[in-house]
Order: C-alpha cells, then sequence, then structure tokens
C-alpha cells in the first residue's frame, strides 16, 4: 500500500514540474507568433493541382 503513495507523490510532483515549465514558456513569450496570423490568409485556400491520367492506348502507335 505504501507503494502506491509513493508512486502518487512522484506523479504529482513530475505534473508540478511541468506545469511551472509550461507557465515559465508562456511568460517567456515561446509561443508568441505574430508572423503566420498576417500571412495565414494567403496560404489557407491554396488548390493543389492533381496531374491528369495518362492512358497507355495514347501511346500505342
Amino acid at each position: 500500500m505504501s507503494v502506491i503513495y509513493i508512486l502518487l507523490t512522484i506523479s504529482i510532483v513530475v505534473a508540478v514540474i511541468f506545469f511551472i515549465a509550461f507557465i515559465v514558456a508562456v511568460k517567456s513569450g515561446q509561443y508568441d507568433d505574430s508572423y503566420t496570423p498576417s500571412v495565414r490568409m494567403l496560404f489557407e485556400d491554396e488548390l493543389i493541382k492533381e496531374k491528369p491520367k495518362t492512358s497507355k492506348l495514347t501511346n500505342q502507335e
């Protein structure tokens, strides 16, 4: 039973460390993106053209 308490304590400590690392990253501006919103409208509706399928019958003589 004591193993469960140890594992629970370790998992809570690890979760708190990851949460603190996330808060530090957000406050330091790591997730700020000022370039993408200005060009998003240019690339959002870009169409991909497919190559036309060639038939083997057209290449015969």
